[in-house]
């Protein structure tokens, strides 16, 4: 993967986002939080939670949100 190249996890997490920009944003960021939960792999979010505590700008504020609400990744 290049440097340009957004990384999976991100974009899918950025795309999700997408869907609740226009609602409150602390019921958006339960929501989506709730999602990641059901339905990302293990990995998946421990990798989001990696990023999410980067000040990079990859990740949209609501998925950052939503990530503060998630489990600390298991080693």
């Amino acid at each position: 993967m290049t440097a340009t190249q957004t990384p999976p996890h991100i974009r899918m997490a950025n795309e999700i986002a997408v869907q609740f920009r226009n609602r409150d944003p602390a019921w958006a960021a339960e929501q989506i939080a709730e999602h990641i939960r059901a339905f990302w792999d293990p990995r998946m979010r421990a990798r989001l939670l990696a990023d999410a505590g980067t000040a990079d700008g990859r990740l949209d504020p609501l998925i950052v949100a939503a990530a503060a609400l998630l489990p600390p990744a298991r080693a």
